[in-house]
């Protein structure tokens, strides 16, 4: 190793004028910051949606509507949809992990059964919940639903 080609890492230096350091260094009084005014402040940042002063968009457009934060979002999915997995699959229980193994819902989300389309197979399901014609479907074939 030889102690006379020893360079600092590369980009650990840097060649800028150092701002706020003295008159002497060019930047030094108002730290090429202007006078006066929110930026020229310590601390300063400008908040989102900030338009100059200008009325800002989000409180420009108006507000409408209700949402409804206790509300439970339901993953639909229909007999005729059960029909053809329960074909394909060759079985008579169907599950939650049945669904999101062949990527008809996602593990997390809640399950309702609707009833549009036909049904042949006697079949038990398990669900979040049930419609009312999905569900006399499913018993009608001497099927079960179970609401988990």
């Amino acid at each position: 190793m030889d102690l006379s080609k020893l360079k600092p890492a590369p980009g650990s230096t840097h060649s800028e004028k150092r701002i706020g350091r003295g008159q002497g260094s060019g930047h030094g009084g108002t730290s090429t910051r202007g006078h006066k005014g929110a930026k020229s402040r310590s601390g300063w940042s400008k908040k989102i949606g900030f338009e100059g002063g200008q009325m800002p968009l989000q409180r420009v457009v108006p507000k409408f509507g209700f949402k409804n934060f206790n509300r439970v979002e339901f993953k639909a999915i229909n007999l005729s949809t059960l029909q053809t997995l329960a074909e394909k699959l060759n079985v008579s229980d169907i599950d939650l992990t049945t669904l999101s193994e062949n990527g008809l819902v996602g593990k997390n989300d809640k399950v309702k059964i609707l009833g549009k389309g036909e049904l042949t197979a006697k079949l038990n399901v398990k669900a979040h919940a049930f419609s009312k014609s999905a569900k006399e479907a499913i018993e009608k074939l001497e099927g079960t639903t179970e609401i988990i």
